[in-house]
């Protein structure tokens, strides 16, 4: 058996639409050939569910870009220190910021509802929108900026920092957190996968693994990755792959 592992946007779903029904059929291959499906998603494990079937619900997960690992039946959280978290509170404070802020389960939600971000954001209600500070622990933040400065302030804590300017953020995980992290949690070490993505968060995933998929036309990812595709090449490139590694184990 391999591990087929994938991120969400932009990759197997666009535009925040549920699944594809070619990639949906693409995932039964997998299956029926012996693989396991790992989704990898820079979006929290509530946010992840509104766009699988709920057959895909138990599967292994890593949200939040590690800092959520689902392991099937329980999920686990590595939240911002509290040096952290009072330095990223301060930022908020001193520039009047707009934010989403996850904890375990709940968040703290201050942006614009016209942000696509928004369109993602508990769409099946399971969770609360609360006042930051009545969250117990931090785990993610969006920060709605972007500002040189504020960026270089964040770059001098302990934190991992993922610019999205198409969509004017900021995306900061605990220091240490990675998608790549969160696979070795889940047993799965590098050069043992293979792996589709299509952004900067990515990068290390793709680049770990034994056989990697690029999706879409960003150059800079397309580095680290083994093979490239398009949206509508994604399927396919899911059936060859189930089909050359059905019967090989990495």
């Amino acid at each position: 058996m391999t591990a087929f592992v994938f991120d969400l946007d932009g990759t197997i779903c666009f535009k925040g639409q549920p699944l594809q029904t070619d990639i949906l059929a693409a995932f039964e291959q997998l299956e029926e050939d012996g693989h396991e499906v790992i989704f990898a998603s820079a979006r929290p494990i509530r946010d992840m569910y509104p766009v699988l079937p709920k057959y895909y619900w138990h599967h292994r997960m890593i949200g939040g870009n590690g800092a959520f690992i689902f392991n099937g039946e329980k999920v686990k959280v590595h939240a911002f220190s509290k040096e952290v978290r009072e330095k990223i509170d301060e930022l908020i404070e001193e520039h009047r910021l707009m934010y989403l802020m996850d904890s375990a389960w709940d968040y703290s939600f201050t942006g614009s509802n016209t942000h696509p971000i928004y369109t993602q954001l508990d769409s099946l209600k399971l969770a609360e929108n609360k006042e930051r500070q009545q969250l117990s622990d931090w785990v993610k933040c969006v920060l709605f900026t972007e500002d040189e400065m504020i960026f270089q302030s964040l770059e001098a804590m302990d934190c991992v920092i993922h610019r999205h300017q198409k969509e004017g953020i900021l995306d900061i995980s605990p220091c240490g957190i990675t998608k790549e992290a969160g696979l070795k949690q889940l047993g799965i070490l590098p050069g043992t996968y293979i792996a589709f993505g299509n952004d900067q968060n990515d990068c290390r995933m793709l680049e770990e693994a034994k056989i990697s998929v690029c999706v879409g036309g960003n150059e800079e990812v397309r580095k680290y990755a083994t093979y490239g595709c398009d949206e509508q090449q994604v399927a396919h490139m899911m059936r060859q792959l189930s089909n050359e590694w059905k019967e090989i184990n990495i």
